[in-house]
């Protein structure tokens, strides 16, 4: 699998259940979200905008996708939406792994590239450091309606969360298989 395949079978409607684990606190919440991912042409304002503001060249951008939602956290009920545009710029030497690049909404902090990769069971890895964090994120399809998603946040500061995602896609399908794939699946 590569971004651009994963970013195309994300595309759709979800609903997704996340339970977080506040370590230093010994305390868990749970949070609900309805989530809509869209694939966004390379040449879309907003792709061209976000490598702009990462000194990117638009041009070197293989994918983009736009990612919204609206949920709930247990603890609060307060409603929580918001979206993000998420941008790919592979490596030059192996376009395996890359640049992953990120709408920042708080305009006081500067943009910081995460880089994504893919282990050998085809699970996305995404890591982002800056000066006061460090996450990563390994993602992948159990089948093409059930999204996994695992999550570690160390802060500089001492404390870390980690969390569990299940995402049940609603509404949207992944692109039909493509013939080869189609064929293999009937021969076997």
């Amino acid at each position: 699998m590569n971004i651009e395949e994963f970013f195309q079978l994300s595309a759709g409607k979800w609903f997704s259940h996340r339970t977080s684990q506040h370590l230093a606190f010994n305390q868990s919440e749970n949070s609900k979200s309805d989530i809509i991912i869209e694939t966004l042409a390379v040449d879309h304002p907003e792709v061209s905008k976000l490598c702009q503001n990462y000194n990117i060249n638009p041009s070197s951008a293989s994918c983009a996708t736009k990612i919204s939602w609206n949920g709930t956290m247990d603890k609060d009920q307060a409603k929580h939406s918001g979206s993000t545009v998420l941008v790919s710029v592979p490596d030059a030497d192996n376009p395996a792994q890359g640049k992953l690049l990120r709408e920042i909404v708080d305009a006081k902090k500067t943009p910081v590239a995460g880089r994504y990769k893919f282990d050998s069971d085809g699970a996305l890895i995404l890591t982002i450091e800056d000066e006061t964090i460090w996450s990563e994120e390994r993602l992948w399809f159990a089948s093409p309606n059930l999204r996994m998603r695992v999550n570690v946040l160390k802060s500089f500061g001492g404390f870390s969360i980690t969390s569990f995602t299940s995402e049940i896609r609603m509404g949207g399908f992944p692109p039909a298989e493509k013939p080869s794939e189609a064929a293999n699946s009937v021969s076997s």
